[in-house]
């Protein structure tokens, strides 16, 4: 069972590497129209503070070592997704942005990491108050790119709804949600759960507006295609 885990969570480290890859293309329409145009940052703001603190949950919790290490990497890709956004958000959402960062990536990390080092001393309950805060902040993260509904339903259109974002994150709730049973851990189990399902709602969403008629004032900019198409 053991070795079985192992796999599974060596599957689960390659799926989480292509979470935090999917955005590359989007981030790279962005730098060459130098415009984040209507995508939003929320997305990479919660998957970044997730993988700052799943880190950290990795390193104090033993045996958790694939954990802390894809979302280590994790941590620096969103690092650089983010710091690009902030360079090309047009001036109007800038300060905006700029507040829920230093929020939710500065401030609220060294809240949580200080607050459960002063609070509890031993190690064991630091890693479960730690990882009760990952739990919660995973859902977070899954349902994020959700926020870009209200665009979708608006212009009919999924041009800035990043698919590979949401069909990667939907596969990596399910295989973790596979390894946090093999290894009994519900930190780890209730999230990716919920990753699953928020995941499968999001494709289902994607699916609907894929091929619908754009409205009037969209359509010429449902033209040209920002994210990459199953076809």
């Amino acid at each position: 069972m053991a070795e079985l885990s192992f796999y599974v969570g060596v599957i689960g480290n390659v799926i989480s590497v292509l979470v935090f890859l999917s955005p590359v293309e989007t981030f790279w329409r962005i730098v060459k129209r130098r415009s984040t145009e209507e995508y939003e940052c929320l997305p990479y703001i919660c998957t970044l503070m997730s993988a700052s603190l799943w880190t950290y949950y990795g390193i104090v919790t033993p045996g958790e070592y694939l954990v802390s290490t894809v979302n280590g990497f994790g941590a620096v890709a969103e690092t650089i997704y983010v710091l690009i956004f902030l360079s090309f958000v047009p001036k109007s959402r800038l300060m905006k942005t700029v507040l829920v960062v230093i929020a939710l990536n500065v401030l609220f990390p060294i809240i949580a990491i200080g607050g459960t080092r002063t609070a509890f001393g031993d190690a064991k309950s630091r890693s479960n108050s730690m990882g009760f805060i990952c739990a919660t902040l995973n859902i977070i993260m899954y349902g994020s790119p959700l926020s870009a509904i209200k665009t979708v339903v608006t212009t009919r259109s999924v041009r800035y709804m990043p698919f590979w974002l949401s069909f990667f994150l939907f596969l990596n709730g399910g295989v973790w949600g596979v390894y946090a049973l093999l290894v009994h851990d519900v930190f780890l189990l209730v999230p990716n759960g919920m990753g699953f399902f928020l995941g499968a709602m999001q494709l289902l969403i994607y699916a609907f507006y894929r091929n619908a008629e754009p409205n009037v004032g969209d359509q010429e900019e449902a033209l040209i295609p920002s994210q990459p198409l199953i076809s």
